[in-house]
């Protein structure tokens, strides 16, 4: 989470570049069969009034809750098998799998997610995760990345140093304040584009807010051009009002007693003192009351990080049948009492734990419910989808812990902060008392975003996460005015359209099976879309309410097309070209083609065009349609000022003058040198 400040402690906004040298010049085969569905059903002119009943979801499709030792040995079996593997979904002979996770369905299916090495160097962007059926055929595989994994050469042309002083340069501009790298290593980057050799940088020490600083910097190892950078320190604001008296699991060893709770993994609570590294001290006393609800006493902010980390533990266990944040069964743990007049609260993977500050003059402790569910859910999505922390995989990164967060405080039931939909609603962090983020309409903290649009990707992954957290409140609750737990909520649509709810259970059991089964490291808001239909289809069905919901909440927040009538049964088409073209560098146009050959009559008058472009300079593209009579049709115009990386867009043409059946062409060119780029895909959607 993060509070309303004009200072980016993990802001991803587009960087500026100061010289840009300008020269102007004038189906994917295999898919699973419910993926598929996911992008082939048609919109609708509004939501269904009344849709077919609710079901109880498919037990086949539900994950078996795993014991460690299980898990484990499912672990062993993928690491034995993985070069078959490798084999059989057509991996080349330098590349490796790494095992990292397994999903077990009851009927038999895994879902094992791997990582990816070529000639022994990590891919970044290279997961992918692979189903295979009771007799371990495989089924589907989703890729994070699309393109062969190659390279010319495994000789870096630029030095390591080179590459540590560009990203303790960055690291510095965002407020930095280590001389040199925590580390420096070779490998292969996937996630925007076309694989190339370069080097990740990893620059330690704090931020300018005493957060701990972990920025990841990509840099080209053959031109030494910064390719990617994201914060690796996910961050928190929280309820900063105690939770009442509650129970605390606690371990006695003689008169003494400690804050460790041997039920939950061993999670054990630290006190930093002030501290901003190492654990601190174990919390220890010679009784087994905590704390006495005051700030003057240490202990109450321990016994806070405590509570919240028992009722996230419970939730993820009781709800979904996950053991701990790895699900292995191991606890984390948890750091209170951080630095000086600290503000936040953050999870850190590499200590694999979580660290509360005191708040403003270190009146407030950040040690709440919520904090715990939303900082151990960033736990949860690294050992799972693992989702980039920067543009719209990010925002989806930190929507997942609002989510998570927001379920972990409705579990709890507890009286004195029950269950609601705002984020960050009683530490007043805006000084009006106001909430830090509405789910039910994100756009009331004056800066996240309602609905995608293009440039929702360059937003601080806070407020990105907008999109995704609005979407969540309609598939829950629904469109329109309610009060839940004696709060009022009134969500708008972007098409002006009705949404109707079905539960925050079933929404809750919806992300969770996409997160672990469908979502990548580089997931973005088109995929998210295609992931929680293909699990609510495996779930209850794809002619049920849950799934046309699911259709309805994304198009409501401008993911997509309605479900045109309840369950997927619109007129709709979607007809999609997934092979990726590289753009040449102020170069030549390149054209995709798509045949449609099964509709009669003229097209549409708002006909979709859906591109997804990896780009570092998107501004330089020039792209257009171009209809089967050969007329053109303008998408998007050449922009010197326009900075941002990667066209991800879905854009509305007037294409009525057309015959529907012929082809169509998307033609994109690069108008400008030194930024080059992929055409992913792109798809012509009929409503």
């Amino acid at each position: 989470m993060r509070r309303n400040s004009s200072r980016g402690r993990t802001s991803h906004t587009p960087q500026s570049r100061t010289a840009h040298r300008r020269s102007a010049t004038l189906a994917l085969a295999g898919a699973a069969a419910l993926i598929a569905a996911a992008v082939q059903t048609g919109a609708a002119s509004a939501a269904p009034a009344a849709g077919p009943r609710p079901v109880k979801a498919d037990p086949a499709h539900t994950a078996l809750r795993l014991s460690p030792s299980q898990r484990a040995e499912l672990l062993r079996d993928a690491d034995a098998t993985k070069a078959a593997t490798a084999r059989s979904i057509g991996l080349g002979s330098q590349e490796k799998l790494v095992v990292k996770d397994v999903v077990k369905d009851a009927d038999g299916t895994l879902h094992t997610r791997y990582e990816r090495t070529y000639a022994g160097l990590p891919v970044l962007g290279g997961d992918l995760v692979v189903d295979t059926n009771r007799s371990r055929k495989t089924m589907d595989v989703i890729r994070a990345t699309h393109a062969t994994v190659k390279v010319s050469g495994l000789t870096p042309k630029v030095s390591r140093a080179a590459a540590e002083k560009q990203a303790v340069q960055r690291a510095k501009a965002r407020g930095g304040t280590k001389s040199a790298a925590s580390s420096v290593r070779t490998v292969i980057w996937a996630a925007t584009g076309r694989p190339v050799l370069a080097y990740e940088t990893i620059v330690g020490g704090l931020q300018d807010d005493g957060t701990p600083n972990q920025l990841h910097v990509i840099t080209d190892a053959t031109t030494g051009k910064k390719l990617y950078e994201y914060q690796g320190i996910e961050t928190g604001v929280g309820n900063t009002r105690y939770s009442g008296q509650v129970t605390l699991t606690t371990a006695q060893s003689g008169s003494t007693y400690t804050l460790t709770d041997n039920s939950r993994g061993g999670h054990k609570t630290y006190n930093l003192g002030g501290g901003s590294d190492g654990t601190g001290t174990l919390f220890s006393q010679n009784n087994d009351t905590w704390g006495d609800g005051t700030t003057s006493n240490a202990a109450t902010a321990g016994a806070d990080a405590a509570y919240g980390a028992q009722e996230t533990w419970d939730f993820y266990k009781n709800t979904f049948g996950r053991s701990g944040i790895k699900n292995d069964g191991v606890g984390a743990y948890s750091r209170v009492h951080y630095g000086d007049s600290y503000v936040n609260a953050f999870w850190d993977d590499s200590c694999f734990c979580m660290t509360y500050g005191d708040g403003q003059n270190n009146a407030d402790p950040l040690t709440s419910l919520d904090v715990a569910g939303h900082e151990m859910s960033h736990g949860v999505t690294a050992n799972t989808a693992g989702l980039n922390y920067s543009d719209e995989s990010g925002g989806l990164n930190e929507a997942t812990s609002d989510i998570m967060g927001t379920g972990v405080e409705f579990y709890a039931n507890n009286a004195s902060d029950p269950g609601d939909y705002l984020i960050g609603e009683k530490i007043n962090i805006n000084g009006d008392g106001t909430p830090l983020r509405y789910m039910d309409q994100p756009s009331k903290d004056g800066s996240s975003a309602d609905s995608w649009s293009s440039s929702v990707g360059g937003l601080d992954v806070h407020y990105s996460s907008g999109v995704a957290n609005h979407f969540f409140y309609l598939l829950s609750e629904g469109s329109g005015a309610k009060t839940i737990n004696g709060v009022n909520y009134n969500s708008p649509t972007s098409d002006g359209l009705p949404v109707t709810g079905i539960g925050r259970d079933k929404a809750l059991q919806i992300w969770y099976r996409a997160l672990t089964t469908k979502f990548t490291s580089t997931t973005n808001y088109a995929d998210a879309r295609t992931g929680t239909l293909a699990a609510a289809g495996e779930l209850y069905g794809t002619s049920g309410a849950e799934y046309a919901a699911v259709e309805d909440a994304w198009a409501a927040v401008n993911v997509g097309s309605r479900s045109g009538g309840g369950g997927g049964g619109g007129t709709g088409s979607t007809y999609d070209n997934h092979t990726q073209m590289a753009i040449p560098d102020n170069g030549p146009a390149i054209t995709s083609a798509i045949t449609v050959s099964d509709r009669s009559g003229n097209a549409p008058g708002n006909l979709q065009v859906n591109v997804d472009i990896t780009h570092t300079w998107r501004g330089d593209l020039v792209i257009d349609l171009v209809g089967p009579s050969g007329k053109t049709y303008r998408l998007k115009n050449f922009s010197s000022s326009d900075s941002a990386h990667d066209v991800k867009a879905t854009y509305t043409v007037n294409a009525a003058a057309e015959t529907a059946d012929g082809t169509w062409k998307l033609k994109v060119q690069d108008q400008a040198s030194q930024d080059t780029g992929t055409l992913n895909d792109w798809k012509l959607i009929f409503p």
